[in-house]
């Protein structure tokens, strides 16, 4: 015969698995009670990471910097001198491209060039003078010969020297009147730079002193008797301009590893000129 079932056994079993199930639901319960606390505390895992990025773009302008108008300004801490020499290509890119920084932010900038009055073996268009043109509260001029200092193209010596000479006392005539109109002010952006300039750069006058065209004292002079708060910018000239240096803030070798000029490439518009 069939044995009966055991129905103690079945129903000792029947609770024993209530009871199972009865702790399975409170696990479930307490695991989403705790999933709950966790979010309440956090902020719901992705919702909090969103709220962080959300709060770092308010802290840093989103990423991408949105341009302001620019309206005359005053430089907090200007007053140095930056010496950029070398045999490499980008020195005057420097210099200009930091002239258009200061520009930007309100800043009188004036660029005087020597020795660059311009070739028959480039365009008579300078791509940064358009450039410069266009921005607000920066200038520029030139007291280059045209033609190139020692070099056999029929420009005569005494002409380079003619308009170095010139460079020298421009130079100075700048410099006297931002002493006079306090480098420490807010200049008008549409004024001449015998009004008043916040950065002067000098663009070649190393290189001028280099080829013997001016004095490197005068350079030396620039250099210690410039206004206390002007930023006064000297480049050009493959040898160190070893008596200069000691009176610089900040010193910038522009080192040649390779220039397609050794190639036979010539200057090119939009990068030389």
């Amino acid at each position: 015969m069939p044995e009966t079932p055991d129905t103690d056994s079945a129903s000792e079993t029947t609770e024993t698995d209530r009871a199972d199930e009865s702790t399975e639901t409170d696990r479930a319960v307490e695991s989403t009670e705790q999933t709950a606390a966790t979010d309440d505390d956090t902020g719901g895992g992705a919702v909090e990471s969103t709220e962080q990025t959300a709060a770092t773009d308010d802290d840093t302008g989103g990423g991408a910097v949105e341009p302001q108008p620019i309206t005359p300004g005053t430089p907090e801490s200007f007053g140095q001198v930056q010496v950029w020499w070398g045999d490499g290509k980008g020195k005057t890119t420097a210099a200009i491209g930091m002239g258009l920084r200061a520009a930007g932010h309100g800043y009188r900038v004036h660029l005087l060039q020597f020795m660059k009055g311009g070739a028959s073996s480039v365009e008579d268009v300078r791509g940064e003078y358009n450039a410069i043109a266009a921005v607000p509260g920066f200038t520029y001029e030139n007291s280059g010969h045209y033609g190139w200092h020692g070099s056999l193209d029929a420009t005569a010596e005494t002409d380079h020297e003619a308009r170095a000479a010139a460079g020298v006392e421009r130079a100075r005539e700048l410099l006297d009147a931002t002493a006079a109109a306090d480098a420490t002010t807010p200049f008008d952006l549409d004024a001449p730079a015998e009004e008043g300039v916040h950065v002067l750069i000098l663009d070649e006058i190393l290189y001028a002193a280099n080829r013997e065209l001016i004095d490197p004292d005068t350079v030396v002079e620039f250099v210690t008797e410039k206004p206390a708060a002007l930023e006064l910018v000297v480049t050009g000239g493959h040898e160190e301009p070893t008596y200069v240096t000691d009176e610089a803030d900040l010193v910038s070798e522009v080192r040649k590893q390779r220039h397609h000029f050794d190639d036979g490439v010539p200057a090119r518009k939009g990068t030389e000129y």
